[in-house]
């Protein structure tokens, strides 16, 4: 059962009642400054899953290859894509929950929708803590992760209204698939790998934060495949590469 998948998409989900509910009692400052300490938690998280890696030069390898894949097939532009079709179909099936707290135009309500829908379908920490769940049955990253999209959701909903909400549905049901395929995958795997697989997300965590607390603005949908070069950069360089170091 993904216990994890099942947590993260509840908290988007209160977190965006809660939001839409207290919205006007939120401050710009505490807003931003609670933005800043979610950036500096998933750099932990990002800390955290890297420190154990067992083959350095295979998770850099992964990081340049799979950000090249990435940037070469204009990755980031076509989940931008997909996740405004995704608010148009909720805004549609739901027009009474399009309501917010504040005097967003038209156009900035698209556009940070359209944001949040990637910040919670796509991110590269979401996939890599759906996948790890699946492969080791380990839900550490995804709770954590829950308890920074629960406040995560709160505040967007607090400009956004009830309609943050709803992205649980599409998120649980992406993070749900990508569950069941890296229980596919897990009997093919080795512990080395899977920490190898961990440190790739981990660097994915940190470009996050870098991008949360907006100092550097990496491609992190670009860098989404990263992770799915990684387990077989990791078997390459662990039967091949390295016994001939």
């Amino acid at each position: 059962m993904p216990i994890g998948v099942t947590i993260n998409a509840l908290s988007v989900l209160f977190g965006g009642i809660f939001g839409a509910l207290g919205g006007k009692h939120m401050s710009k400052s505490f807003k931003d400054g609670l933005n800043m300490v979610f950036g500096a938690c998933s750099m932990t998280m990002g800390i955290f899953s890297i420190a154990p890696m067992k083959n350095m030069s295979a998770v850099i390898f992964s990081v340049i290859i799979g950000t090249g894949i990435g940037l070469a097939f204009h990755l980031g532009d076509k989940i931008n894509r997909a996740a405004k079709w995704m608010q148009n179909l909720i805004v549609k099936l739901f027009p009474r929950l399009n309501s917010s707290n504040s005097e967003m135009s038209a156009a900035d309500f698209d556009a940070t929708l359209v944001t949040v829908i990637v910040l919670f379908c796509a991110s590269g920490t979401g996939i890599y803590g759906a996948l790890s769940e699946g492969m080791s049955g380990d839900t550490s990253i995804l709770i954590s992760k829950s308890i920074l999209d629960f406040f995560t959701a709160a505040i967007f909903a607090a400009n956004l209204g009830y309609v943050v909400s709803l992205i649980s549905v599409p998120q649980f049901v992406i993070f749900g698939l990508l569950f069941m395929f890296a229980g596919l995958i897990f009997p093919l795997t080795t512990p080395t790998m899977i920490l190898d697989f961990k440190a790739v997300g981990g660097v994915l965590m940190l470009a996050t934060g870098f991008r949360m607390v907006k100092l550097l603005m990496f491609p992190t949908a670009d860098m989404i495949p990263a992770m799915i070069v990684a387990l077989p950069l990791s078997w390459v360089w662990i039967n091949w590469i390295g016994p001939l170091l």
